[in-house]
C-alpha cells in the first residue's frame, strides 16, 4: 500500500486526508496546531456556503467550485463521525433606506455574474417580518437567496478530526515540518496554506501568494434569533452575520490587503459592532466571546491552484482565499484525483475534468 503523507491539517489537509484513505493509500497527517484547528484559518472562518452571493465578486471558476461543493458537503455531513450544524435556509440580503442605490448595484453585478438571470427573490416588508420576525419593522425590502447554507466551522474541523482517527488516518498534531522532512513516503500533498507561503513563492515569481486579513467576531445573543445568514449591504461597513446554534452568531466585515496577524484595533472593533447593532439593537446587549483575526492565502487571480512536481512527487494545494469552507470540498477532491493518477500508477492529466481546475506543472524545488 502506498503511504502518502499530508502537510497541514486545516480544513482542506482533512479533506484531502480522508479522500485519500478512500482511494486506498495509507495517510499520515501533519499538523503544527491541535485536532481543534486554532492554526488554521478554517477556525477563523463563518463557514457560509454562498456562490450566489459570492458571484457578485468571485470568480468564475470559484462560484462553479462553490456550486460544485454544495452537494459535496450535504454528503460529507452524513459522513462525519460526530454530527455537525449544516443548514441550507438560504441567505438574506438587507439594506437601510439610504443604502439602496447599493441594492440595485448588487442585483446588476449577480445578473452579470449568472449570464443574465436574476437568481435573487424580492422580499418585502411583510416577507421578512414572515420569515426573520426580529428583523420586522427594520427594513423596508431584501433579496432572499435561495439554496445558500452554513455550517459550523469549528465543529466541522473537530468531527473531521475524529473521523480522520476512526478511519485510521495516523494524525501527527503538534508537530511542525517541511516537505524536506518527509521524503520517505511515497508522495506528499502540501496542504498548509499561508504557511506554505515560503516554499510556494520559491517555485514561482509568476503566481506569488499572499495573506489577506480578515477580522471576525463572535457573539453570544440570548434575545436575537435568525433562521439564516444576513448581509448588510452598507457603503463602508458591508456585514454580514452568520447565525450558529445557541444564539451563537459569527460576523464579519474586513477584509484587508494585511498580512499582519496581530489583534484587532479598538477602530476596526467599534466599526464591525457598530454595524451589527445597526441591524439589530438587541445586538447591544450581546456578550462578545471573541474578535478574530485570520491570514487568507491568496493568489493574484484570486483562484486556487493545485501544482506538482515531479521529481519530489509533491502535490501543492493552495490559494483557496476566503472561500475555504465553500470550495474546499471540491478542490480537495481534485487534488486526490491528481493524486491517484501521480502515485497510483494512472495518466497523468494537466486539468481536472470534473471541477474545471487546472493543474501547474513546475520543476522540483
Amino acid at each position: 500500500m502506498k503511504h502518502i503523507a499530508v502537510l497541514g491539517g486545516g480544513l482542506c489537509g482533512r479533506f484531502t486526508a480522508w479522500g485519500l484513505v478512500q482511494q486506498g493509500f495509507e495517510v499520515s497527517l501533519f499538523d503544527k496546531g491541535t485536532r481543534a484547528g486554532e492554526q488554521a484559518a478554517a477556525y477563523v472562518a463563518a463557514a457560509m456556503l454562498a456562490p450566489l452571493a459570492e458571484s457578485v465578486e468571485a470568480t468564475p471558476l470559484v462560484v462553479s467550485l462553490g456550486r460544485h461543493s454544495m452537494d459535496l458537503w450535504r454528503e460529507i455531513t452524513g459522513r462525519l463521525k460526530t454530527p455537525v450544524f449544516h443548514q441550507e435556509n438560504g441567505s438574506l440580503i438587507v439594506w437601510h433606506g439610504q443604502d439602496k442605490p447599493l441594492s440595485r448595484d448588487f442585483q446588476q453585478h449577480l445578473s452579470r455574474a449568472n449570464q443574465g438571470q436574476n437568481p435573487t427573490v424580492r422580499w418585502s416588508a411583510a416577507d421578512i417580518a414572515a420569515h426573520e420576525p426580529q428583523l420586522a419593522g427594520r427594513f423596508s425590502n431584501g433579496l432572499y437567496l435561495p439554496g445558500e447554507g452554513q455550517l459550523d466551522n469549528r465543529q466541522v474541523l473537530v468531527s473531521l478530526a475524529d473521523t480522520l482517527e476512526d478511519i485510521g488516518v495516523h494524525c501527527h498534531w503538534q508537530e511542525t515540518h517541511e516537505v524536506a522532512d518527509l521524503q520517505g513516503f511515497d508522495g506528499i500533498v502540501d496542504c498548509r496554506g499561508y504557511g506554505g507561503k515560503t516554499r510556494w513563492n520559491r517555485s514561482s515569481e509568476a503566481s506569488r501568494l499572499r495573506g489577506v486579513r480578515g477580522e471576525v467576531a463572535r457573539v453570544y445573543a440570548p434575545e436575537v434569533s435568525l433562521n439564516r445568514p444576513v448581509r448588510l449591504l452598507h457603503p463602508r461597513y458591508p456585514l454580514y452575520i452568520a447565525p450558529k446554534e445557541n444564539h451563537l452568531f459569527v460576523i464579519g466585515a474586513t477584509q484587508l490587503e494585511s498580512e499582519s496577524d496581530a489583534p484587532a484595533s479598538v477602530r476596526s472593533g467599534l466599526e464591525l459592532l457598530s454595524a451589527l447593532y445597526a441591524v439589530h439593537p438587541a445586538f447591544g446587549e450581546a456578550e462578545i466571546r471573541e474578535i478574530a483575526v485570520g491570514l487568507r492565502p491568496t493568489l493574484h487571480h484570486h483562484n486556487p491552484e493545485i501544482r506538482y512536481h515531479e521529481a519530489s512527487r509533491l502535490i501543492e494545494v493552495n490559494g483557496l482565499f476566503r472561500h475555504g469552507f465553500m470550495i474546499s470540498p471540491a478542490v480537495a477532491g481534485a487534488a486526490v484525483r491528481l493524486a491517484v493518477n501521480l502515485f497510483g500508477g494512472g495518466e497523468l492529466a494537466e486539468s481536472d475534468a470534473e471541477t474545471g481546475l487546472d493543474y501547474v506543472r513546475l520543476a522540483a524545488v
